[in-house]
């Protein structure tokens, strides 16, 4: 294939210098990340904006630094469910006997490639609440695709109470042991989100999305969504082993402070 920048599509690389890949650039790119690319069908419109487009850092990093990051996802993983244990029962009862509905709220996520999941999270709001979303959704404080609001009707008492210290993430530990997720990595969106990502918001799913990441240290609802993409391809361009151990480690007065968590 040629590479010609009048024939290529053109894909922001980074949201700092919005340099543009060319068509083997993008080769390069998709195939690192495990994807197959139609450039001629996303020309004409007959398929999304691909996925893999972050040729640099995690997107690209050799397979035994990825093989040592998913050691240290099941390692993580187990102990903290063994560690958590006694919070993961008493918020189980917690949400069974204060309201009517499952105890376990299961939403369908978008992972690396564009691949869906099913993610799993204690239920924090009212059983009905993704019927009212469309009654409230002039209501987001947040920009961009996302859905943010303080204060949401929809989020239980308990749900209020188990949100702000991120203990109905909890049970994405079992989504980072079956491999759906990773430890540290973007925040899986949800599909209909994904339907408005730019090029450059595409990248996200790059990697394998994570519990928490640099947005989840920085401020997390307090974050616009622009700034909060910009810091996950800043964390997929300058990845290491030892970012992820930071962030892992900042993650924790992050939870207890609860700033920017609702």
């Amino acid at each position: 294939m040629s590479p010609s920048g009048h024939d290529a599509t053109a894909l922001e690389r980074d949201v700092d210098d919005d340099m543009l890949l060319d068509r083997d650039d993008c080769d390069v790119a998709l195939a690192a990340a495990g994807a197959v690319l139609d450039l001629a069908a996303i020309e004409r419109g007959d398929v999304p904006i691909p996925t893999a487009v972050a040729p640099y850092g995690l997107g690209v990093a050799p397979a035994w630094k990825l093989t040592i990051k998913r050691l240290i996802d099941i390692t993580c993983a187990l102990l903290l469910l063994l560690v958590t244990l006694p919070i993961l029962l008493l918020t189980a009862i917690a949400v069974a006997v204060s309201t009517t509905g499952p105890v376990f709220y299961i939403q369908e996520r978008v992972g690396r490639g564009g691949r869906a999941f099913r993610m799993v999270k204690f239920r924090s709001m009212f059983v009905d609440a993704d019927a009212r979303l469309p009654d409230i959704v002039y209501l987001n404080q947040k920009s961009g695709p996302v859905f943010k609001l303080d204060n949401d009707p929809r989020v239980t008492r308990v749900g209020r109470w188990i949100r702000k210290f991120s203990i109905d993430e909890l049970p994405q530990l079992f989504n980072v042991l079956r491999g759906d997720m990773s430890m540290v990595g973007p925040r899986p969106p949800l599909p209909r989100e994904v339907e408005e990502y730019s090029p450059t918001q595409h990248q996200r799913l790059s990697v394998t999305p994570g519990l928490t990441c640099t947005w989840q240290v920085s401020g997390r609802s307090e974050v616009d969504f622009d700034e909060w993409v910009k810091l996950d391809i800043e964390y997929i361009r300058d990845w290491s082993l030892g970012l992820d151990l930071r962030l892992m480690l900042r993650t924790i007065p992050a939870i207890v402070t609860a700033k920017g968590a609702y």
